[in-house]
């Protein structure tokens, strides 16, 4: 019987309505949340009763498999697996390797996310599908990473995913996500189930006493009473009032356990422990144990348990009760019972799992099969199951020089996992047990990797200096890769890291010069650092010819600010486009946002502000999936570059904050350089020249070249013509060292503000000619810009309207907004009329629109928009339809016409 049915209207109510909005095409998502015994399975079973079977998938999380990657998400996703043809290969193949079906690289959480999207939307294809997860605080960490993810990117698809989460709990779990409170029954219905349990007549006040005091807990009315006397109810539950109600309901269900039989408790002990409801698993085990079948008629009479097709207990707290009323001794029986019965060829981890909670002390080959379930975890991306596996091997293991290795694989699981605060703990106490100097060296350059996790910048730098000194004899290339890492610390640091990058420099340079792409750029960052621009500018070009995208995408960040050293327009965004690319085609995604943020940069310097926009929103969208963040910078330096102040300004001031709180001085300087360019933009030149002074105070890799720019321009327009031609010269001793178009063309636009104005016509005409061999439309539309109102200043205004023109068209197209107004008010100012342009896509298009309408305009594929958006495809396909509707078009060929739209703008 259903006793949280009783009444539960508004509850039916939701579930009903989500359940034709379903039947209509459209996905529905709902966590139900409540304290233990509440009602939120038999809610759950009103829908799934509602639905025929075949179109049900069911889960559930089980507390004893929480270190177990995929668990529930597999026992969820099995009856679907024969739509797993139907999904493209990536994802095919990264979901197969997940559940352990195939061997192969370890899968990115993230594309099993794509893959398990895709998996439910195929199933729904000819009906309507149903997918509950009960007792989701307990879900293992990837389930719910990728459930999660799931859930939010489901649309319309035909599918309900519906969770079961007990209160309290952590709310960050499934945050962000639909929800329904489920409280206790109203007193009315709270009286007819009391009523309907109680032996005998009970005083009205008892009654409610009863009621107030289990808040209307269905579980709790019927199980509380049980076995007390109406004299024993007269007194309520009092007695006990101090311990929580969950607590008191498993209080009750320990005395029914401990009624029972010895063998009846023992088969509940084995149910309770065996976490898959596998009733042919469970008899062998019973069997092993001597229990045999005779002892389920009393358990089964006590409402404990349901034997069928599947083993399902009365409630979560008889498996806790269950096992907290046993000796422990009676609980490694029981586990070694099911490790015995458990195939070591179809469930291997498991197996482990029973046999590791059966040992009693220091067992090898027991810690040696968990190591190997470690292994296997890791092949299938579960990094947390690793290093809970792990760890309990370590637990497991007597000899301290295999234990400490042990323990150390386990830190860097957790670390590669994202749990760097459980990191400390398991570094310390392999130290406590026998390592060798490779490892001392491993774990102090892991307690650095934690620092600079944690804090991105200087408090990083003393521990992974003192590792790579550790290493510089051990082994050179694991020391140079260190030393590299605390360079990246120091640049992040900025000006909050002091004298960092000096002394990073002078030790890094005891190192024998290694060939590879980290050694390589090593080599040139400390000449950089030691002996100035020019000379490490030609080892800045040896290195970026030595990198690829496919082995070095951890290099990203230092690549990224070397390109700008060597202004090499061509290498920056061939290599952006590369590592989008290759993250794609590989299912990297979890290097994706640095791969779609690095690129978003350079194709704002190329005037692409749309497409730049779309991938940043491509990255926020696999942050909220399941992080990591991207880098704000990108973000802020569009925002400033569109030019609307408010929203600019409020953008840049967050990065400030951020920047300052966590001492990253690289990002106070974007900051600075950003409002400059927003000021510049609005023609505030000495709002600009005050913010971008300060920036250009410390030697910041790429944002000092960004600006000094700016500071030349501000400090002109302003009249500060010291302050501009000091910019100018700094500015040369970056750009002289680099003969191409880009740094010729900035220095010669330079040299036209900074310089004599008899020689500025020449300056500005040499600017636009080498700039106009480059990739970069907006520094040559702001160079057009600028020798624009010269001309119109030196009273040439034919020749200042064709050079305006243009830039104003250029920025226009762009979204440069503020820029644009700049450029028409000095059209206007030589008499042409200025008509302002439309750009971009119609205002009803959704931002969600905008992006499927940009993806379907270049090309792409109903699955390809669906993998870059994290949409299935049917979903991308009904988004279509509603833009074909609001476009006033029916085919994908007239979509580039109707958003004013290329991808090569």
């Amino acid at each position: 019987m259903c006793f949280g049915l009783l009444g539960r209207h508004r509850e039916r109510d939701v579930l009903d309505r989500l359940m034709r909005d379903v039947r209509a095409g459209q996905s529905g998502v709902l966590v139900l949340r409540g304290e233990a015994g509440v009602g939120k399975t038999a809610l759950l079973d009103y829908l799934t009763e509602r639905t025929p079977t075949d179109r049900v998938v069911r889960a559930s999380g089980v507390e004893a498999e929480t270190d177990l990657a995929y668990s529930a998400l597999q026992l969820l996703c099995v009856p679907l697996l024969r739509h797993l043809d139907r999904l493209p290969e990536p994802q095919r193949d990264a979901l197969a390797t997940a559940f352990g079906l195939q061997v192969g690289r370890p899968p990115e959480g993230l594309l099993v996310g794509l893959a398990v999207l895709g998996l439910l939307a195929e199933a729904a294809a000819e009906q309507p599908l149903v997918c509950v997860v009960d007792d989701a605080q307990w879900l293992d960490r990837m389930s719910e990473t990728i459930l999660t993810f799931v859930a939010r990117r489901l649309d319309a698809e035909s599918v309900a995913l519906l969770f079961a989460v007990r209160s309290p709990t952590d709310e960050q779990l499934l945050g962000g996500l639909p929800e329904l409170r489920v409280d206790g029954l109203p007193d009315t219905d709270a009286r007819a189930l009391l009523d309907s349990v109680l032996p005998g007549l009970v005083d009205t006040q008892v009654r409610d006493r009863i009621i107030a005091e289990t808040r209307g807990n269905p579980l709790a009315l019927v199980e509380l009473p049980r076995g007390l006397s109406p004299a024993e109810l007269a007194f309520g539950f009092g007695g006990r009032s101090g311990t929580p109600l969950a607590g008191r309901m498993e209080e009750g269900f320990q005395r029914r356990i401990a009624a029972l039989p010895a063998d009846s408790r023992r088969l509940l002990l084995t149910a309770a422990v065996e976490p898959v409801g596998d009733v042919s698993l469970l008899w062998r085990a019973l069997d092993r144990l001597g229990v045999g079948p005779e002892a389920a008629v009393p358990v089964e009479a006590a409402g404990l348990v349901e034997l069928g097709t599947r083993v399902r207990l009365r409630h979560p707290l008889v498996r806790s009760a269950s096992r907290r009323a046993a000796h422990p001794a009676e609980l490694r029986a029981v586990h070694r019972a099911l490790s015995d019965v458990t195939d070591p060829r179809q469930d291997p981890d498991r197996r482990a799992w029973h046999r590791a909670h059966a040992a009693v002390g220091p067992d090898e080959e027991v810690a040696d099969e968990l190591e190997r379930s470690a292994g296997r975890a890791l092949a299938r991306g579960g990094r947390a199951a690793a290093a809970a596996f792990l760890e309990r091997a370590a637990e497991l293991t007597a000899d301290p020089t295999v234990r400490g290795r042990r323990l150390l694989d386990a830190a860097q699981a957790r670390f590669a996992a994202g749990a760097t605060d459980q990191v400390a703990s398991l570094l310390a106490a392999a130290e406590l047990s026998s390592l060798n100097p490779a490892q001392l060296a491993e774990v102090q350059r892991l307690r650095a990797r934690v620092a600079f996790a944690l804090h991105s910048g200087r408090a990083a730098v003393p521990p992974l200096l003192e590792a790579a000194r550790r290493l510089e004899a051990l082994d050179p290339a694991a020391a140079r890769e260190t030393y590299l890492s605390a360079v990246g610390a120091a640049l992040n640091a900025g000006r909050f890291g002091g004298d960092d990058l000096r002394l990073i420099a002078q030790a890094a340079r005891r190192v024998p010069e290694g060939a590879e792409p980290a050694g390589l750029l090593l080599a040139a960052f400390t000449t950089w650092s030691l002996d100035g621009q020019a000379a490490a500018v030609p080892l800045f070009a040896r290195a970026l010819h030595a990198v690829t995208v496919e082995t070095d995408v951890d290099l990203a960040w230092l690549v990224g600010l070397v390109l700008h050293e060597v202004w090499d327009d061509g290498a920056f965004l061939t290599l952006t486009e590369q590592a989008v690319n290759f993250a794609r085609e590989t299912g990297r995604l979890s290097l994706l946002p640095t791969a779609l943020t690095f690129r978003a940069t350079a194709l704002i310097f190329a005037g692409r502000f749309a497409d730049a926009s779309d991938l940043l929103e491509e990255a926020e969208a696999l942050a909220y999936a399941a992080g990591p963040s991207p880098h704000p910078a990108t973000a802020v330096i569009l925002a400033a570059y569109r030019g609307r102040e408010e929203p600019a300004t409020e953008l840049i001031d967050a990065l400030a904050k951020e920047a300052g709180t966590g001492g990253m001085g690289w990002l106070l300087s974007v900051a600075g350089y950003s409002r400059a360019v927003l000021f510049n933009g609005l023609g505030n030149y000495p709002a600009a020249l005050d913010a971008v002074r300060w920036a250009t105070e410390q030697d910041d890799l790429a944002v000092q070249q960004w600006a000094l720019g700016e500071l030349v321009e501000a400090a002109a327009r302003s009249g500060a013509h010291a302050v501009a031609a000091q910019a100018r010269d700094r500015l040369a001793e970056r750009t002289s060292p680099a003969a191409t178009d880009w740094a010729i063309g900035t220095q010669a636009l330079a040299d036209a503000l900074a310089g004599p104005d008899e020689e500025a016509d020449e300056r500005y005409r040499t600017a636009i000619d080498r700039l106009a061999g480059t990739q970069l439309g907006l520094q040559l539309a702001r160079a057009r810009l600028l020798y624009g109102e010269w001309l119109r200043r030196s009273n040439r205004r034919v020749d200042a309207r064709a050079q305006l023109r243009s830039a104003y068209e250029a920025f226009s197209t762009m979204g440069a907004e503020a820029f644009a107004q700049r450029a028409g008010r000095e059209l206007a100012a030589t008499g042409e009329t200025v008509r302002k342009r439309a750009v971009g896509v119609p205002e009803e298009l959704t931002p969600q629109e905008t992006q499927i309408a940009r993806l379907g305009a270049a090309g792409r594929t109903n699955p390809e928009i669906g993998a870059v958006m994290f949409l299935s495809p049917r979903t991308v396909e009904w988004h279509l339809r509603k833009i074909f509707t609001k476009l006033g078009i029916s085919s994908r060929r007239e979509l580039g016409a109707a958003i004013d739209y290329s991808p090569r703008q």
